[in-house]
Order: C-alpha cells, then sequence, then structure tokens
C-alpha cells in the first residue's frame, strides 16, 4: 500500500525551516539532498543554488514530512498558495506507474513518470482538479521514502 507524504516547496530556506521542524519533532533526516549533488552538462546549477535544497526528508511516524527550495529560475513559490504537493512513496514500480497514469488522467503532467537522476522513478503532475502531485519509487528504500 502506498503511503502518502506532505511536500513543501520554499524560496530558499527549507534546511532553516527542517532544521526547526527537527527540532520540534526530533529524529535525523532520511536524506538530504543540494543541488549541487546533481549538477552535471545536462543539469547546469549555478553557484547561487548550488547550495539549496533540492529534496530534504524527515521521518515523523510511520510518514516523511519532504521539501525542496524552488529554482529562482522558476520564479518565487506563492507562501499563501501553491507551496505543498501530494507526494505518494509507492511499494513498487508498477504501483507507482499506474498511480500516475490514474491519477495524471485529464491532468497536466509536469514531470513524466522515469528514472530520475538521483535513482528513483519519480514523475510529478497537477490533476484535472488543479492538485498537485508527485508519484515516487526508489528501489532502495522499497516504498519507504
Amino acid at each position: 500500500m502506498a503511503l502518502i507524504n506532505p511536500h513543501i516547496n520554499f524560496n530558499g530556506n527549507a534546511e532553516e525551516a527542517f532544521t526547526f521542524y527537527k527540532s520540534v519533532f526530533g529524529g535525523e533526516f532520511a536524506k538530504i539532498i543540494r543541488f549541487k549533488d546533481l549538477s552535471s552538462p545536462e543539469f547546469p546549477v549555478s553557484e547561487n543554488e548550488a547550495n539549496k535544497i533540492m529534496h530534504i526528508a524527515l521521518p515523523i511516524g510511520k510518514n516523511i514530512l519532504m521539501a525542496n527550495d524552488v529554482p529562482e529560475s522558476m520564479g518565487p513559490t506563492n507562501e499563501n498558495e501553491n507551496r505543498s504537493k501530494i507526494s505518494i512513496s509507492a511499494e513498487s514500480k508498477e504501483e507507482a506507474e499506474k498511480l500516475f497514469n490514474g491519477l495524471s488522467a485529464g491532468g497536466q503532467i509536469e514531470v513524466p513518470f522515469e528514472e530520475s537522476p538521483w535513482g528513483s522513478y519519480f514523475g510529478m503532475f497537477r490533476d484535472k482538479y488543479g492538485i498537485e502531485w508527485m508519484v515516487d519509487f526508489d528501489p532502495k528504500y522499497m516504498g519507504q521514502f
């Protein structure tokens, strides 16, 4: 069964916010990926974006609170609207594909479901009702993150 986890977009202060959340909830970060960690000729990263958070995850019980900094090139995130997405962590690639294809039907695909640069299978879309979703399957974690 897939897990549904909250995912928050930040305008450059994701690490600060998550350090605060960690102080409240406790625990340790399951994952921190900075934009510089993914830099390549196909995905160049500017110096002012290099240390910003591409992905951060804090386990809270059986769920994961996740976030990223939105790159400046994508424009600022409206901090009162469209700041969060629903993230689904699937138990298998097949389950992830089924959920991605079903939920995105009639919607707008932002990132096609395929193998990501960070090693999982990932896709992102806005469904036909305007809700933003991310679907992920990471074989290393078998759907836990």
